[in-house]
């Protein structure tokens, strides 16, 4: 359509009209090299506007925070301007983002570069405001309070700065409208982390060589506990209780210890997956640590008192099965010795009838020499046999003695003391397990959270 044929109100309604009134088609790099400002020693202000999408992760080994959010950006260009009754009301114009100047914004805990492809256009009005919107795909790091873990409350900052423009040439101010970005975000993010608010603080820093205007957002957000309660806590608590349940297994075999090493390993299993969760770099021992490590001593002390009672009993089983020995070994003792005494008494009484005579001799007085001689081997055997017997009496009042050693003792005297010191350390490590679950746990719901 010819512009000679249409009306007059109606030459000037395009688009293309209105930039080649501007002059944004021939002097294209021209409105993208220095700041848009007739006068230098004017600064630009930019406002600056972030909300949240959604708080994706939290590393806390790395110490990272990758959050979805979206930046807001206005700034005035003082090169850019027209009267909408000249070009039929048009107010606003859409253009690409790089035909005009923009501020060099970066944010300085930023780790990555963002994968996500910034926004291509921007929106001018009709007074020479420049908008810019954007969505970043944001990877930064965020010193981690894991005292409370996993009850903690975690304060990320964001600090958006210009990367070369000192504070006369660039100067940041945030649009504060923080309740209504703190209930927008609030709606958007629902995952792992519960957003509580949002703040942002103007300041000035100091760039080595010259001050840098600073925008610092704070973004507070609650863990959601209920998956590292039903995986963690819960799971050593159960342990815990296994091993109570442990005190009515028999001492006398080897499943009881057996039972509570499996234990103390589950236990260990466990803190070894709380060391891949928990940085090492943490400025105080963690609340959940404290707690492991607390569980872990119980559950070792449980089992050395095993070992104590299983040992004492051992040692009762030993000592009774020696004297039982002892007595088996002195009784064949007693009945070698007896034998010994009568064979002893039979070769004598023998020899007595084979005594060699001499030939010389008369036989009356080889009769009278047999008497003598059978009479004193008589009063010998006799004498013998007395002593034997008397013998006997003594291992018999030996064994009274040690019969009446064994009643003083009691049979099962390290049986029974085991028993006690088993009864007596339940009633304890109930105790101190109960007081140290107590003051952990009150501890870790009245502790700050930062």
């Amino acid at each position: 359509m010819c512009l000679d044929i249409l009306p007059i109100d109606m030459v000037n309604c395009s688009y293309l009209n209105l930039l080649k009134r501007l002059n944004m088609t021939k002097n294209k790099e021209l409105f993208t090299m220095a700041r848009p400002v007739e006068n230098h020693t004017n600064p630009t202000v930019v406002y600056l506007q972030m909300a949240i999408y959604g708080i994706l992760d939290v590393r806390e080994v790395d110490q990272t925070f990758i959050a979805y959010i979206w930046v807001y950006l206005r700034w005035i260009n003082e090169h850019i301007r027209w009267h909408p009754n000249k070009f039929c009301g048009i107010q606003q114009i859409v253009i690409p983002a790089e035909v005009l100047w923009k501020p060099d914004v970066m944010i300085e805990e930023m780790t990555e570069k963002d994968k996500a492809p910034p926004s291509p256009y921007l929106t001018v009005s009709h007074e020479g405001g420049v908008e810019f919107r954007n969505d970043i795909m944001l990877i930064s790091t965020c010193k981690m309070q894991i005292y409370k873990f996993p009850f903690d409350v975690q304060s990320c900052s964001l600090s958006f700065k210009s990367a070369v423009y000192s504070d006369k040439e660039l100067l940041f101010e945030a649009i504060l409208d923080s309740s209504m970005m703190t209930g927008w975000s609030r709606d958007m993010t629902q995952y792992e982390w519960l957003f509580i608010n949002i703040t942002a603080i103007n300041t000035t820093v100091d760039n080595f060589i010259y001050n840098q205007s600073m925008i610092v957002y704070t973004i507070k957000m609650r863990r959601r506990p209920l998956l590292y309660i039903a995986n963690f806590l819960v799971p050593i608590l159960f342990f815990f209780s296994l091993d109570l349940a442990s005190f009515l297994i028999s001492d006398r075999g080897g499943e009881k210890l057996s039972f509570k090493v499996t234990v103390l390993l589950a236990v260990t299993v466990m803190q070894l997956i709380l060391n891949e969760i928990l940085p090492s770099s943490s400025d105080s021992i963690p609340l959940i640590a404290i707690y492991c490590i607390g569980m872990f001593g119980l559950i070792m002390l449980s089992l050395l008192e095993t070992i104590l009672v299983m040992y004492l009993i051992e040692k009762d089983f030993a000592s009774e099965d020696n004297e039982a020995n002892k007595g088996q070994i002195m009784s064949e003792e007693c009945e070698d010795k007896q034998g010994n005494y009568d064979g002893e008494v039979k070769k004598w009484t023998h020899c007595s009838c084979v005594c060699d005579v001499s030939a010389d001799e008369p036989p009356s007085d080889l009769l009278s020499v047999k008497e003598d001689k059978s009479s004193q081997l008589t009063e010998e055997s006799n004498a013998l046999e007395k002593l034997s017997d008397e013998l006997g009496d003594a291992v018999k009042t030996l064994s009274l003695l040690l019969n009446s050693r064994k009643e003083a003792r009691k049979p099962n005297y390290w049986t029974e003391v085991a028993k006690t010191i088993d009864k007596v350390f339940f009633v304890v490590y109930v105790t101190v397990a109960g007081l140290f679950l107590a003051v952990i746990f009150t501890v870790w719901i009245n502790a700050n959270d930062e």
